[in-house]
């Protein structure tokens, strides 16, 4: 895919990450739909981006995410890629969380992203690509993290899947799969408190390979043991 001109939907624009690679994906030139859920969060990251069109979704809502997909592709008379960058998290033993914060996890994390996926399929044109975060979690479920990992895994089955269905079509199926990053996210939890945690990885260094990826019709973005991203041709 060519970035220069692309269209391109970024959902969670408004968090350090989806920001981070906004700014990316617009320094090579592409196009992008602001996706978020705080309207003035948004226009700020509008005024940030050149005044780029926005949109608002509810994770808990899938008709939402659907929709955000079809207004941003009558913004910008269509669409070349979806990009969800948006997740929660929360952290304790598995048998002390609560059912309330594993169906949270489990509609941000997964229901969300695929809501937003099965509408890009219905818009998307040959060439076009869908990405989505899902973490190191998603292969290495982590002990006091068993919901949150659950939701990953999930999405990144589903992701599988879904490559296997579109590839004939056309489109790529991109799954970001970092490791831990310096976004903020672990001090943000919907449930428990993280535990000690190494320095986290560059963002900036992520969204790079994202972009790089998109750029080459990749499937995986991960990053080594040192943080450095990786991006590779087709999955593992």
């Amino acid at each position: 895919m060519n970035l220069d001109g692309a269209r391109v939907l970024v959902a969670g624009a408004t968090g350090v990450l989806g920001g981070a690679l906004t700014a990316e994906l617009r320094g090579r030139g592409a196009r992008p739909v602001l996706a978020g859920r705080d309207p003035a969060r948004l226009a700020a990251a509008a005024r940030a981006h050149e005044d780029a069109p926005t949109v608002t979704f509810d994770a808990y809502d899938p008709a939402s995410c659907a929709r955000a997909v079809h207004d941003s592709a009558t913004a910008l008379g269509g669409l070349d890629a979806v990009v969800t960058a948006f997740g929660t998290v929360a952290f304790g033993p598995a048998a002390e969380t609560g059912d309330e914060i594993a169906e949270h996890l489990a509609a941000v994390n997964l229901l969300a992203p695929t809501a937003f996926f099965r509408a890009a399929f219905t818009v998307l044109r040959p060439g076009s690509a869908v990405a989505a975060l899902t973490g190191v979690v998603a292969r290495r479920p982590q002990a006091g993290m068993a919901d949150y990992s659950a939701s990953k895994a999930a999405l990144s089955a589903w992701l599988d899947a879904a490559r296997r269905e579109v590839r004939a079509g056309g489109i790529r199926v991109l799954e970001i799969r970092p490791g831990h990053l310096d976004t903020g996210f672990a001090d943000r939890p919907v449930a428990g408190t993280a535990p000690p945690m190494p320095p986290g990885g560059d963002p900036r260094r992520v969204v790079a390979a994202v972009a790089d990826a998109l750029e080459s019709d990749a499937e995986l973005v991960l990053t080594d043991q040192d943080g450095t991203p990786v991006v590779e041709r087709r999955t593992r």
